[in-house]
């Protein structure tokens, strides 16, 4: 009897453990991003994403529509180049909008924060290679259409902007890609790994 009452207390132990683990790892687990991108019609892209739009896309080139799901969310793109600069708008799964991106380089970054982003890079990897960054515009509840796409088409440097990299690097003798957010500054805000099924979303 004794003996049933041990074995019986040691598989609860095993099984409280388990649990314990799987509950534990989920934070993890919720920072890998799965992401898939395919192209869309015009007209399945949400109408209140294209309202926002308006005419601010006449004169555009290379004009086309995205749907992108991941492990957590559906959103919505519309990417394009103008006056040589490749953007991105991009919108949740209702057509609310969220931000606009440009694809920029190294040196189209003020010079301290990217230093401050390196100096993060470096820190944080035993090797990696940036293979996108973004100049991210958020769109901010009160603020006018207008004023958005103003300061997004002129490329604007300001307190406001954010950057966010697509990084390939090492940790821990595993390679990975990451997608990882900055401030204006080059101040850290978030990082998780980034599992593209394809990289429409990267080539434009």
């Amino acid at each position: 009897m004794i003996m049933k009452q041990n074995v019986f207390a040691m598989m609860k132990s095993s099984i409280s453990l388990a649990l314990l683990l799987i509950f534990s790892s989920a934070p993890l687990l919720s920072q890998t991003k799965y992401e898939r991108e395919h192209r869309i019609k015009r007209s399945q892209f949400p109408e209140q994403a294209l309202q926002f739009i308006g005419d601010s896309l006449e004169n555009v080139r290379r004009l086309r529509f995205y749907k992108e799901t991941d492990s957590s969310r559906t959103s919505f793109a519309a990417k394009f180049k103008k006056e040589r600069l490749h953007y991105s708008m991009e919108f949740d799964k209702d057509g609310m909008p969220e931000n606009i991106k440009i694809l920029v380089k190294e040196v189209d970054l003020p010079r301290d924060s990217y230093a401050q982003i390196r100096s993060y890079l470096d820190t944080g990897f035993h090797s990696y290679r940036i293979r996108k960054i973004q100049q991210q515009y958020p769109v901010r509840p009160g603020e006018a259409k207008e004023t958005t796409l103003r300061n997004a088409f002129q490329n604007l440097l300001l307190p406001s902007v954010n950057y966010e990299l697509i990084v390939v690097g090492k940790k821990e003798d595993v390679n990975n890609d990451y997608e990882i957010l900055f401030g204006s500054e080059g101040d850290f805000i978030s990082i998780r790994t980034s599992v593209p099924a394809n990289y429409d979303h990267i080539l434009y």
